[in-house]
């Protein structure tokens, strides 16, 4: 408070969402489930024992849960590119999962490009309207 009694008011937080961010998490979260549901098939068609079964589904899935939260840090997002790396060699256990990991590396990869170009565009647009209007 100052010393007239009055608050102070807050300081001005950046509310703006990501594009970058948003999209990436969906990805991850829709990949976290997919994995997931690998854990029975690796049991029940792979013949996976059921411990290196959850292990490595469940794992995953939980990884890629708590990737999508932390998608603020940078060092994430290569993070995410070697869980696709690790849906993609599910494939050695579960044949369907070169399909489904290569879907889902090519959403991730789309979702990183066009999230970073938007933030590109959105930044300049913005520069561009500061400019004009000082």
């Amino acid at each position: 408070m100052s010393e007239a009694g009055e608050s102070e008011a807050p300081a001005p937080q950046n509310t703006e969402r990501s594009p970058r961010r948003g999209m990436c998490a969906a990805v991850l979260c829709l990949e976290a489930i997919t994995i997931g549901l690998t854990t029975p098939v690796m049991i029940t068609i792979a013949d996976v024992s059921v411990g290196t079964a959850l292990f490595v589904g469940l794992g995953l899935a939980v990884v890629c849960l708590l990737l999508a939260g932390m998608l603020r840090a940078s060092w994430a997002y290569a993070a995410g590119y070697a869980v696709q790396v690790a849906a993609l060699a599910l494939g050695f256990v579960i044949p369907l999962m070169f399909l489904l990991g290569g879907i889902f590396a090519a959403l991730w990869a789309t979702a990183d490009h066009l999230g970073r170009k938007i933030e590109r565009e959105k930044a300049a647009a913005w520069a561009a309207y500061r400019a004009e209007n000082p």
